[in-house]
């Protein structure tokens, strides 16, 4: 799996837990002497879009606080918690709340989650049909294997009238063999890696796919024009800053996201993808 570094170039890739790792920088002062200012480095994993941008963002902030942030970029969603639970990076930036705690469920990761930081609303895409209406009997529906995203999607479909869940079904862990109604006798396809359903949307396959919005953003679409439906923007799907247990108490993941949830950090993401990516408060 490629995995590269973005943002500013660093002298070195140190990775280690949670700025435990400092250098000092002389300084002199009036009288000659010297002082030493101690700057630490934090390294955070995450996928290319957003995630990845919002932390170059937060880069010259932080560096002004002594800390020095390493961004390590992902193109899936295995590595980074792999990663997270070995040490080779402090947290990680690109999951959001189910995913994780299914993660953790999954795999006995011992991961807490830092805060949240902003929602990538999922969209329905489709180059044969310009809305769910249009979706014949029996379409075709693509979308990801991962079962965290499931009741997501399902939940989504339902508040659009196209399907019904069974009545007292936790919405966020929903699977389609929780569909009581199906009226359109739609075909639910979910074996595919999430990365790979804009390559399948391009390919006009299926009906409709279902693709998260970092993946639509980085692969150059649109989610507010391009997508025939978008989940609304209180959804519950809200990407987090994992961290090991015990490090959310580190003062250098605590000014992290501190950054990251700050008016200035909050403005470009809303700028940059105008309502695409929604931080939250």
């Amino acid at each position: 799996m490629k995995k590269f570094l973005t943002g500013t170039a660093l002298t070195a890739l140190v990775l280690a837990g949670c700025g435990s790792d400092t250098e000092t920088e002389d300084t002199s002062t009036e009288n000659g002497g010297t002082t030493e200012e101690e700057t630490s480095t934090l390294t955070v994993g995450a996928s290319n879009v957003p995630h990845a941008e919002i932390l170059e963002q937060a880069q010259p902030i932080l560096e002004e606080q002594g800390i020095e942030l390493e961004i390590e970029t992902y193109q899936d969603y295995v590595l980074p918690n792999e990663n997270l639970e070995s040490g080779e990076i402090d947290a990680n930036y690109f999951q959001h709340i189910p995913y994780l705690e299914s993660q953790i469920a999954d795999h006995g990761y011992e991961f807490e989650n830092a805060g949240g930081i902003h929602i990538e609303p999922i969209g329905v895409y489709s180059q044969k049909h310009e809305s769910l209406e249009d979706l014949p009997e029996g379409a075709v529906i693509l979308m990801s294997n991962s079962v965290a995203d499931h009741g997501r999607i399902l939940s989504m479909l339902e508040a659009q009238g196209l399907i019904t869940l069974e009545e007292g079904v936790e919405k966020t862990a929903a699977e389609v063999s929780d569909i009581a109604e199906n009226p359109k006798n739609l075909e639910f396809d979910a074996n595919y890696e999430a990365a790979l359903l804009v390559q399948m949307y391009e390919s006009d396959e299926g009906d409709a796919v279902l693709i998260n919005s970092n993946y639509a953003i980085d692969a150059g679409l649109n989610p507010l024009e391009d997508a025939i439906a978008l989940e609304d923007s209180d959804s519950p799907y809200v990407n987090v800053i994992a961290v090991r247990s015990g490090d959310e108490e580190n003062e250098n993941i605590q000014t992290l996201v501190e950054t990251l949830k700050s008016e200035e950090i909050q403005n470009f993401i809303l700028e940059e993808w105008g309502g695409a990516v929604v931080p939250v408060d």
